[in-house]
Parts: C-alpha cells; sequence; structure tokens
C-alpha cells in the first residue's frame, strides 16, 4: 500500500519544521538542558500552545485543533528531528485522556492553552519485569507510588492509572527525581496521598497507549531520519586516503542498512496511525508493532551514525549523542520494546 499525505498533512508537516527551526534550534535545547533544572523553555512551551500543538488531537470545543492520529505523527516526526525538549507528547497524551474521560473542560482547555500541565503517571514498577500494582484509589484518594513520571516535578496535574480507573490529582507532588541518560527528560518517582476525582475506567489509557506508541514511533523515526541524514553529509566531507570515507563500499552497505531501517519505520509508523485514526481493527496490533520496530531499528541507526563519525561521534560538542540518547529513552517509554511484543501477541491473539 502507498500512503501519502494529505495537502493538509504536508503543509503541517513544512509549517512543524519550519517552526521548531526556528524556536527550537539546537542550540537553544543545549541551553535548555544545561541551565533550566525543569528542562523546558517557557517561552518556547508558550508558542507549542500558542500554535495549537498542545491541543493537537483535543476537540475543538475545548480550543484543540481536532486532529488525528496521522496529524500527530506528522508533528512528532518533526519533534524527533529537533530533538525538541519536555513533555510535549505526555501533555497531548493527557489531553487525549481528559478529552474521552469527559466532564473537565475548563482543565483542558488550560492545558491545550499552556496555563497548566497534566502528564499521565503509570509505571507502579521500577525495574522492567516488576508486576507491581502499588497504587490504589479508595475512599476519594489515591496511595501508593508512580515511576517514571515525565516532568512530574513541574506537572500541575497528574492522571494516574490505577486498577480502579484513572484518577485525576492535582499538585503539589512529593518527587524524587530518577537519573536519565537523556539530559533533556525529566523523570521522577512520586509518593501519592493524595485527594483524587475518578475520571473513568482504567480502559481509558488503551487509546492513549495507542497514540503514545504512534507518537513516540515517529519521533524515533524523526531521530534516524535526521541522523542518516548527518551522517551522509559527514562521510562525504571527511577524507582517508585522499577521497571521502563516503566512497568506501563497506560504509556504503551500512548507509544502505540505515536507510532501509528509516523507511521501514516510516511505513510501520503511518500505518499505525491510518489504523488509528480509522477505527480499524487492527490499530492494536500496528501500533504495538511501529512502536516495536521503531525502538528496535533506532538501536541500528543511532549506532551506526555514532561509529561513522569516528572518535568525535559521542563527544559533547557533537550532536549526534543527544539523538542517541533520546532515541535510547524513547525506546523504553511508552512500552518499552518487550512490552510492545507482548502487546502484538495479545492483539493477534497468540
Amino acid at each position: 500500500m502507498r500512503f501519502d499525505l494529505s495537502e493538509d498533512q504536508a503543509l503541517l508537516r513544512g509549517s512543524t519544521r519550519d517552526f521548531l527551526a526556528a524556536e527550537a534550534p539546537l542550540e537553544k535545547t543545549r541551553r535548555t538542558i544545561e541551565h533550566d533544572p525543569r528542562g523546558v523553555d517557557r517561552e518556547t512551551w508558550g508558542k507549542l500552545a500558542e500554535m495549537g500543538y498542545l491541543g493537537l488531537v483535543a476537540p475543538a470545543a475545548a480550543g484543540g485543533q481536532g486532529l488525528g492520529a496521522v496529524e500527530l505523527a506528522v508533528v512528532c516526526e518533526e519533534v524527533g528531528r529537533t530533538c525538541l525538549p519536555g513533555p510535549y507528547l505526555d501533555v497531548v497524551l493527557a489531553a487525549s485522556v481528559l478529552a474521552a474521560a469527559g466532564g473537565q473542560d475548563a482543565l483542558l482547555a488550560d492545558v491545550v492553552a499552556g496555563r497548566r500541565t497534566a502528564v499521565l503517571a503509570r509505571a507502579d514498577a521500577l525495574y522492567a519485569g516488576e508486576t507491581k500494582e502499588t497504587t490504589r484509589f479508595a475512599n476519594g484518594r489515591v496511595r501508593g507510588t508512580k515511576h517514571f513520571v515525565p516532568f512530574g516535578a513541574s506537572a500541575d496535574v497528574l492522571l494516574v492509572g490505577t486498577p480502579e480507573g484513572v484518577c485525576l490529582v492535582e499538585r503539589p507532588f512529593d518527587t524524587v527525581p530518577l537519573e536519565t541518560l537523556d539530559p533533556a527528560q525529566r523523570f521522577v518517582t512520586v509518593q501519592l496521598d493524595h485527594p483524587a476525582k475518578l475520571l473513568g475506567p482504567a480502559t481509558l489509557l488503551g487509546a492513549a497507549d495507542r497514540l503514545a506508541a504512534v507518537g513516540a514511533g515517529a519521533q524515533l523515526l524523526g531521530i534516524m531520519a535526521k541522523l542518516l541524514e548527518t551522517t551522509l553529509e559527514y562521510v562525504q566531507t571527511r577524507r582517508a586516503f585522499n577521497r571521502p570515507i563516503g566512497a568506501f563500499q563497506a560504509l556504503q552497505h551500512r548507509l544502505a542498512d540505515m536507510l532501509l531501517r528509516v523507511e521501514s519505520t516510516r511505513s510501520a509508523v503511518y500505518r499505525a496511525a491510518w489504523a488509528v485514526a480509522a477505527g480499524d481493527a487492527e490499530a492494536a496490533l500496528g501500533c504495538a508493532t511501529a512502536k516495536a520496530y521503531a525502538g528496535e531499528s533506532s538501536r541500528l541507526v543511532c549506532g551506526e551514525a555514532i561509529q561513522m563519525h569516528g572518535g568525535i561521534g559521542f563527544t559533547w560538542e557533537l550532536d549526534v549523542h543527544l539523538y542517541f540518547k533520546r532515541a535510547k529513552t524513547l525506546e523504553q517509554h511508552y512500552g518499552g520494546t518487550e512490552q510492545q511484543l507482548e502487546r502484538a501477541l495479545e492483539a493477534a491473539g497468540l
């Protein structure tokens, strides 16, 4: 099947790329990493809200754009290309849950406008493979511990997943920072003993999980595409034995493998996005497969980019390592590869 963006979607891609190039260049990202403990440039965040990106999939009645999963993939691909710091996808996912739950129009409007920040709190376990359920809702309160809450220290609202359903909890929160490979990401452990409002059943998170897989897969696609372009440029300028190193067949084969992974990921991600937007019966399978494949492919593409840049590939001065670290974070966040493969098997009835 050949997939082409519509005219409006192509315009969205072009305008998003231009916007992020102007408002979130890597030089600005580096300053945010090094000098802003919140990990978010408030000026850029305000402009994201002003341009409607925070409300991309939120309904128009709440000030959102009312767009779908394909448009989210388009924007997230560009977000990946710029290594944008901050909880962009996390806020979009939280807005989608608030919209699906209903009855939170004022809060949703604030989130879409950038006046308040809401993120999801999902993980009860600190280590992969653990299956703890320590967070419970009872008697109007949420009690327990959530790990790997993105930008939880600066969030105004948490949407907490519990066996009883999705709960809305407002700050202040007791948080403990977690060490991260990606210096532009902020994860915390949150201790909860808060009054809470039950928004709806835990199944609300199923649709958010599918959007998360599409968004994270698209960010990984953007990262891989950018690193492939960067590496191609480098091997055409770096010389050895009086010729560009890109002229050596061994490197050409490795670059071809990188291109194959990038384009295969593109097909998987946009197929999954289309399935979500169309309400296709295989949307869950497509999303899990796309995220798992994107995570695995990013390992190869980012690793090869580091290697082909030689000794300078992982130095702080070069931008390659920022993309490498973001890809490693995205590979594990929003459902790691192993978890996505389990979801794919379950969706396939195996």
